[in-house]
């Protein structure tokens, strides 16, 4: 993706990776199906979002923890290859962080990435939550 001119200085972007037992199927119906989200990642405490199932389009509020609450909005959603994008915001939707998630078959077993675009300090100090919230997804 060539950003030009739009490119702001104080972004970055990182990407993720995990690999785990958990088959892709079991990993992407995970991710699909939002009220399964808390049971996999352990900053989520429960979503309220306009569709049951990842669409694109679907907004909603992901609950974290001491009261958090971040918005959400589904970019795009490509069930056949288990991939999909979101904005998640708290406060100004531009100083968010845009994802991109994807699922793949590794052997018996599955590996996920995640790729998050957005200011310095926010990307790293989502990072950590992030990375072990997907090893919650690709476990068995």
């Amino acid at each position: 993706m060539n950003r030009g001119s739009d490119v702001n200085p104080a972004a970055v972007r990182t990407t993720l990776r995990r690999r785990g037992r958990a088959t892709a199927d079991t990993a992407w119906e995970r991710y699909a199906d939002i009220s399964l989200w808390p049971t996999w990642a352990p900053q989520i405490l429960g979503v309220d979002a306009s569709t049951e199932r990842l669409t694109t389009g679907t907004t909603g509020t992901v609950k974290g923890p001491v009261g958090v609450r971040v918005s959400f909005e589904v970019l795009a959603v490509d069930e056949s290859a288990r991939t999909w994008a979101w904005r998640a915001w708290i406060g100004a939707r531009s100083a968010g962080l845009t994802l991109e998630h994807g699922v793949e078959t590794q052997g018996a077993g599955s590996a996920t990435w995640l790729t998050v675009d957005g200011l310095a300090p926010i990307v790293l100090a989502y990072s950590p939550a992030a990375y072990l919230a997907l090893g919650g997804l690709v476990r068995p």
